[in-house]
């Protein structure tokens, strides 16, 4: 019905796509409201959108928080009434924001705060807010913003890369004049981790295992809040090592990539989907891993656990909760984290309490396999020494699967996690999954643009002068332009460079340019 800012352009296709994905697929007898995310792929390529920046937040927000390039999150805030002037006999309305950034948290309470408003007045109160925010800073990371809308004031702070793993977000201080007191988000992204896996607390195991793989799995839970949820929540499970896998946190039968997915011609793609309708226990059921969640229910005292089940059983419509999978886990349970995690129930512990137990045990858990990792890349960078101002400066060595396997017999993820099992063949399943792939390019590129920074300070520090005395003119042009492309290629990728350095080139050049003879240092110039 409407698009606000109305210069916002979206193709028809992803305008069919949202409203397909803007509401509950499968009949939902409830009423009242319900809030849910999904996750859209933009069609046609990459556009110029609203959405831009100079890539400094992507290079300062941590990995798993970055802008999306290819892809919409989309979070939705769905009201269904009885209304009996309505030709149904209901009101049933979504108010959508549409993103780049998985910011869950924060658009949420957002919606929560703007949909109410907007259902009963209706276009005004959407200009209103729009307004609102386009006042709002852009998202820096490592700042605590404050972003007033309707009245209230949301306090929250955009994490960095630069802070540590694991630790709680630092505590908003600056409070002291803000009339009323803002409303304090603790995270713009984390999700009750605690809640969301209630039902596979002892599987937990698993599902890290599944997702660090990159394995094709569906999540089937009875409501789009459940499904997205879930899906998001696995995928957070990785941090922070950055889940490069595609994820769907709701899916339709209406989708576009419907036929893609359920296609039984080729293997299922690499992809966590969360869907709702029953349809898809037979559309899917050649997927290797699936986990149906039903609604939250207790038994005693103690969230309802799921079983794990063989594929085979996953035949009817009405099928149980459960993980259908014949997934054999290449490390053994944590016995200890599933007691401390009931024991806190039995204990009536705050849930935010028991999701940083969760939260504490995955980091590690992912930090004890990846450490190895880091170690055996940072000993394929090249010596410092071997970097020298004349030469291009080396290589970074190749990465070699059985010289880093032979690294683990002193190095390996024993020294730091208590778990016992097959390490060897959970990094060898792992070197074949996109989440490797993702892993190793980003810090590959990294390791190229520390080389480069390296190699222009050694220039820095050369004597460029004694080196120019036995050489030709072609030589000390051809210099010239190799130092100018570089300085371009610093200041565009933004190396680790201080500001001074790429000073000191730039004299250095002019330094150059100025020993020639004129006729050179003219076209030089230009």
């Amino acid at each position: 019905q409407l698009v606000y800012p109305h210069d916002f352009r979206l193709t028809e296709k992803e305008k069919t796509s949202i409203c397909y994905l803007s509401f509950p697929d499968s009949y939902s007898g409830g009423l009242g409201d319900t809030q849910f995310s999904f996750r859209l792929r933009q069609a046609g390529g990459s556009r110029n959108s609203p959405f831009q920046d100079d890539g400094r937040y992507n290079r300062e927000a941590p990995v798993t928080l970055q802008r999306e390039a290819a892809h919409y999150f989309g979070y939705v805030y769905f009201r269904q009434v009885k209304d009996s002037s309505m030709r149904r006999g209901y009101f049933q309305k979504s108010l959508v924001l549409v993103s780049r950034l998985p910011y869950v948290n924060l658009f949420q309470c957002l919606l929560q705060l703007i949909a109410p408003e907007y259902f009963d007045k209706l276009e005004p109160c959407l200009e209103a807010v729009c307004n609102e925010i386009d006042q709002w800073p852009p998202p820096v990371p490592g700042q605590t913003l404050n972003l007033p809308v309707m009245g209230v004031v949301i306090q929250v702070r955009i994490p960095s890369r630069v802070d540590k793993p694991g630790s709680s977000p630092v505590k908003q201080c600056n409070q002291e004049n803000l009339l009323p007191a803002p409303l304090v988000l603790p995270s713009v992204h984390e999700l009750d981790l605690f809640r969301c896996f209630q039902p596979v607390l002892i599987h937990i195991q698993m599902l890290w295992e599944l997702m660090l793989l990159g394995e094709p799995m569906v999540v089937m839970a009875p409501s789009p809040t459940m499904s997205s949820e879930m899906v998001l929540a696995l995928t957070s499970c990785l941090a922070p090592l950055r889940y490069c896998c595609d994820f769907r946190p709701y899916f339709t039968i209406h989708d576009s990539e419907f036929k893609e997915y359920t296609t039984r011609t080729q293997a299922p793609p690499n992809i966590v989907v969360g869907v709702t309708n029953p349809f898809f226990i037979k559309t899917l059921q050649h997927w290797p891993h699936i986990l149906r969640v039903g609604e939250p229910r207790m038994s005693g005292d103690l969230p309802k656990q799921v079983k794990v089940k063989k594929l085979a059983k996953l035949k009817t419509l009405d099928t149980k909760p459960g993980i259908y999978t014949s997934y054999k886990t290449f490390l053994h349970k944590d016995k200890t984290l599933i007691k401390r995690l009931l024991k806190g129930i039995q204990r009536k512990r705050p849930s935010e309490v028991q999701s940083a137990l969760l939260r504490r045990h995955l980091l590690e858990l992912t930090q004890s396999f990846i450490i190895p990792l880091e170690h055996y890349m940072a000993s394929l960078m090249p010596l410092q020494r071997a970097i020298t101002p004349w030469k291009n400066p080396p290589q970074i060595r190749p990465f070699c699967q059985e010289d880093f396997m032979k690294s683990l017999e002193h190095a390996g993820p024993q020294l730091t996690c208590v778990l016992k099992g097959d390490w060897l063949g959970l990094y060898r399943r792992f070197f074949k999954s996109p989440n490797f792939d993702g892993w190793f390019r980003q810090r590959h590129r990294e390791m190229t643009q520390k080389l480069e920074a390296l190699h222009l300070e050694a220039i820095c520090e050369a004597d460029i002068v004694a080196w120019m005395k036995d050489k030709s003119e072609v030589e000390i042009v051809d210099l010239v332009l190799k130092l100018r492309e570089k300085l371009v290629r610093a200041r565009c990728q933004h190396l680790p460079v201080k500001e001074e350095t790429l000073q000191r080139v730039s004299l250095y050049i002019d330094t150059i340019i100025g020993s020639l003879p004129e006729d050179l240092q003219t076209v030089l110039h230009h």
